[in-house]
């Protein structure tokens, strides 16, 4: 990334005076008097500890009774599915703060503890079964993590039958026998086989893309017809397990009758004809009635980022043995350091001109330098508990065909900035995005960092409308980059989205057309702007009246600072020593003071502890005491 200096972008500005556009919405999706809220269960059992359970997921028999008695006297109004799919297609309407209870995996608690309180409540829910699991064969065990799991722990089906006689209770598909993980990559990764194309050692090869299709819409069909012989009706919708799943797999669903489909992203959906993806708050930690109020109350858009942006090329090494040394100090430093975002490095980038020479993930176009993104991306979230977000460079692909490359390349008159495709050309747009979905049918992420390579000059590209007040060029850059984001979507779906912003344009509205990047029409674009906040870079002599300036001029645009991530230089480059951590630290509370929620810094040196985990922990933890653990 920012290794290169690039000077000449901050000449030749242009006195071009660019007003602000108006604010994003205030409306939150993701908040629970906005839609439906959905609450995802999974056991309850009377002797749940109050904390540290065995199993995160289990809740006790008492809290649970809590839930449903507090739900009842806060204005909450339980819904079933039926009504759910009747009110999509216009056919009724769902009474104010609806909400819906599900459980998960099919587990005889169910029957046993849940039941009996739903009658006594009145409440309706819907039960998702793994159909390959009920009446399980006496004997017979399966890994549920904390312990093996039998048939006295699984629901019957003629408990089933018993309980949607009563009308309150309802079936979803929860796969017949997809609720696992399968090998993901050549290093032995399991990952959820809804979403996966297995690898396979023996052949060196990933499973295709016939056969993958095929798995799945064979484990749905016989889930489907497994429900619809036991209880006489199909099943109308799909919990996917462990919320994997992608356009492939909910069309598939829906074509075997299950228009309906749940994952676990955010809290409350709003209602409408497309019941794909519905939002689920997964309850976890046996969490009291205070506990669940304060969650269901809190304001989730308080809540503030913090992300280490990390080279994979510092992973990498053509030693396996010295490779896997890496990864383990990479996870060790994110799990010390507990920031809530990982901007992790899919692209190689050994001679360090700030464009990708090859991929870290198999595609199409490029060299693949290590199948490494998905292993390092999957080890982050299940042993680090950190949001990944893939890094990726927009433009700056250098293909491996140099006559491709000069033919698709833009011809810039500037001859000083970093190599870039000429995203107006038809070929090389779709060679980009068949990067990026590549990305997404090969590994695991939950958003894309859009790389500082995405500028376009006002000398380059003449076909491009002019900025003008309108901002014309950078629409047409912002456009491309969320056509990137859908393409990717199709296989990861809800991705977040982050884009670098160069500051000049922030300092300097005239610049906007030197540069086509303007802060309004990025934080209305993407979930975050990852301003680069880096005064060394920018030659400053006085970087903290530097950062000042920048937060001020940021606040014309976004007065709440609740879209604008500051990302931190870490390092001089211009005499490539590192900054200070004390400094370091007093940079982020001095923003802090101003009002800023959102922070990340690059590079995170975990190789040589730059800056060191202590300095690390104190200005880019997420937490709320963070230190070291004993």
């Amino acid at each position: 990334m920012l290794r290169c200096l690039m000077t000449s972008l901050l000449l030749g500005l242009l006195a071009l005076a660019v007003p602000a556009m108006a604010a994003r919405p205030a409306t939150e999706l993701d908040a629970t008097d906005n839609g439906l809220l959905i609450l995802s269960y999974h056991d309850v059992r009377d002797d749940v500890r109050e904390k540290s359970d065995a199993d995160a997921y289990a809740v006790s028999t008492q809290n649970f009774a809590a839930h449903l008695d507090w739900l009842s006297t806060h204005g909450y109004h339980p819904v079933s599915l039926s009504q759910l799919v009747k009110a999509s297609r216009g056919e009724a309407s769902l009474p104010p703060r609806p909400v819906l209870l599900t459980f998960d995996d099919g587990l005889r608690s169910v029957y046993t503890r849940v039941f009996p309180l739903l009658q006594a409540y009145n409440y309706p829910a819907l039960v998702a079964v793994i159909t390959d699991y009920v009446d399980m064969a006496p004997g017979r065990t399966i890994d549920y993590g904390y312990r093996p799991f039998g048939h006295d722990d699984f629901l019957t089906w003629d408990q089933l039958r018993e309980m949607q006689r009563s009308g309150l209770i309802e079936l979803a598909s929860h796969t017949d026998n997809l609720h696992h993980g399968v090998q993901s990559n050549p290093q032995g990764n399991q990952t959820p086989a809804v979403i996966t194309r297995i690898y396979d050692p023996a052949s060196q090869h990933y499973e295709t893309d016939q056969a993958y299709e095929k798995r799945l819409r064979d484990d749905l069909g016989r889930s489907v017809q497994r429900i619809q012989k036991e209880l006489g009706v199909r099943p109308q919708a799909i919990v996917w397990p462990y919320a994997a799943y992608n356009q492939l797999s909910n069309d598939i669903a829906e074509q075997l009758g299950m228009p309906v489909s749940f994952d676990l992203e955010g809290r409350s959906t709003p209602v409408s004809r497309d019941l794909h993806g519905l939002a689920r708050l997964l309850v976890t930690g046996n969490p009291n009635v205070t506990s669940l109020a304060f969650e269901l109350r809190r304001d989730v858009s308080l809540d503030g980022t913090r992300a280490l942006q990390i080279d994979l090329d510092a992973v990498y090494d053509a030693d396996p043995a010295q490779q896997a040394r890496n990864l383990d100090r990479l996870i060790e430093r994110v799990k010390r350091v507990g920031p809530t975002h990982v901007y992790l490095q899919a692209f190689a980038d050994p001679d360090g001109n700030n464009t990708a020479d090859a991929l870290y993930f198999p595609n199409r176009h490029l060299p693949m330098r290590a199948d490494l993104f998905n292993r390092v991306a999957w080890q982050l979230k299940t042993r680090a508990g950190v949001k990944v977000f893939a890094w990726l460079p927009v433009l700056g692909y250098e293909l491996p065909d140099p006559a491709q490359r000069d033919a698709l390349g833009i011809a810039s008159p500037e001859h000083d900035g970093m190599y870039r495709l000429d995203f107006t050309r038809p070929q090389a747009r779709q060679i980009i995005k068949d990067i990026y979905e590549d990305l997404a049918i090969n590994s695991y992420f939950e958003g894309l960092l859009f790389h500082d390579d995405a500028y376009v000059r006002d000398t380059e590209l003449a076909q491009l409308p002019q900025e003008g007040a309108d901002g014309g060029r950078t629409r047409a850059l912002i456009d491309f980059t969320l056509e990137l984001r859908d393409t990717a979507q199709r296989w990861r779906p809800k991705l977040g989205t982050v884009r670098n912003l160069y500051a000049q344009p922030v300092l300097e509205p005239q610049s906007a057309a030197w540069f086509a990047q303007r802060l309004d029409l990025f934080n209305q674009a993407y979930d975050r702007t990852a301003l680069m906040a880096m005064p060394w870079m920018e030659g400053s002599r006085r970087p903290e009246r530097w950062l000042d300036r920048l937060v001020a001029a940021v606040r014309q645009h976004d007065p709440a600072l609740e879209h604008t991530m500051f990302e931190l230089q870490t390092v001089d480059w211009r005499t490539q020593t590192p900054i200070d951590g004390q400094r370091l630290r007093a940079q982020v509370r001095r923003l802090q003071a101003q009002g800023v929620r959102h922070f990340a810094w690059y590079p995170d040196d975990f190789i040589a502890d730059k800056p060191s985990t202590a300095d690390a922990r104190a200005a880019m933890s997420a937490r709320n005491f963070p230190y070291p653990e004993k």
